[in-house]
């Protein structure tokens, strides 16, 4: 069904276009501003769960992205000083046990596919269009022109421009860094590249899966760290830092960090927010993805979350002919669950990265799927 309202959304990652084809699949005019001046990802990889796959199905696009991405059939955590399993994950009945499958893809590719589908659907994109502020539903841009819209989202992430209309906190640095690199398959990481999983250690973790058909493989590498916050995913690392703070951990870990020293390898410092009590603000603003509740990635849910906050927003806003009280069924339906992902994510790098790693897999483990992520549905929730 058309509808005439016209939903205005500021972010043209994942969780914004996302809901740009969500929201004009439901008919509605949309219009998507983004500040790069081109659409497109940093070099990355991302997890998408059988949950966030579920949501991209609403938009066309799973079977497209299972098909871009890896589907692996195993994943394992080991441990930090000898590389022995700790525990072993079958990923091989993700889409019988969950009716959707478990990708690992570049970001680049996704984003892409994402693209599409949004153009596809009618949204008009615009890039090189950075908004500096906003009163009501209208934006101002960088250049000084405004656009207005009747509903405003705010999908701009982590030092979201909207979201300064909620809070004037800025983001915390978590405690955490990150080093990340792309690396090629070759015969020494091909063991590696079977077996994806993590390393795990008291205070470090490193994760590798593969991505473009177990050719390349993402590896990133966190650490706790004080001193450095800054943030942004594009600022070259020293390799000889992340040498030193690997120093004495298992072969497997040596073998990917020398892969890694070879290649382009950039850190970061993670931010995060905390809570916000409410999305909605003057009946007509609302915020999905990091902007609302940028988390640690931990857990592996930053980019599910932002998905499943754009099914929802776009089916409750077309559940009902008021704008407003589609927006409060939106923040109903999603803002315990979003809440409770941020909270288990800080909580999972205690659990990763604590000092008990032998027990590791011995007592109660806690991940996403067994905290029981896997079988939400975003196309089906009651909005």
């Amino acid at each position: 069904m058309s509808r005439s309202e016209h939903i205005l959304i500021v972010g043209g990652g994942i969780g914004g276009m996302t809901a740009a084809a969500a929201t004009a699949r439901q008919g509605f005019k949309v219009t998507l501003l983004e500040s790069a001046p081109q659409f497109g990802e940093i070099g990355a990889g991302v997890t998408l769960s059988p949950n966030a796959m579920k949501g991209l199905d609403f938009i066309g696009v799973c079977e497209e992205v299972a098909a871009a991405g890896v589907e692996p059939v195993r994943q394992r955590l080991q441990h930090w000083s000898d590389g022995r399993t700790l525990v072993e994950m079958d990923r091989s009945t993700q889409r019988a046990k969950y009716g959707a499958p478990y990708v690992t893809i570049h970001r680049a590719d996704l984003h892409e596919l994402l693209t599409k589908a949004a153009r596809k659907a009618g949204v008009d994109l615009r890039c090189g269009a950075g908004v500096v502020s906003s009163e009501g539903t209208t934006v101002t841009l960088a250049d000084g022109s405004t656009v207005t819209g009747d509903v405003l989202v705010g999908a701009d992430g982590v030092k979201s421009v909207i979201r300064e209309r909620f809070e004037t906190t800025p983001p915390h640095f978590t405690g955490h860094v990150a080093w990340r690199c792309l690396v090629p398959v070759t015969p020494e990481l091909q063991g590696l590249s079977d077996l994806p999983g993590i390393i795990i250690g008291p205070g470090r973790m490193i994760t590798r899966y593969n991505i473009r058909g177990s050719t390349a493989m993402n590896l990133v590498f966190f650490a706790r760290q004080s001193g450095w916050t800054q943030e942004g995913w594009t600022t070259l690392a020293d390799p000889q830092e992340l040498r030193a703070t690997y120093d004495g951990w298992c072969e497997d870990a040596q073998i990917m960090i020398e892969a890694a020293c070879r290649n382009p390898m950039y850190k970061w410092a993670i931010n995060a927010r905390t809570a916000l009590p409410g999305w909605v603000l003057e009946g007509r603003v609302t915020l999905l993805g990091d902007a609302a509740h940028a988390m640690t990635p931990f857990l592996g849910h930053g980019a599910a979350c932002a998905i499943e906050d754009a099914v929802v927003l776009a089916r409750a806003l077309a559940a009902t002919p008021d704008l407003g009280e589609g927006l409060r069924r939106y923040e109903a339906a999603r803002h315990e669950r979003a809440s409770f992902i941020q909270a288990e994510s800080n909580a999972n790098a205690d659990r990763m990265q604590g000092q008990d790693t032998d027990l590791f897999g011995l007592t109660q483990m806690k991940d996403e799927e067994s905290l029981g992520l896997f079988t939400y549905d975003c196309r089906v929730v009651p909005v």
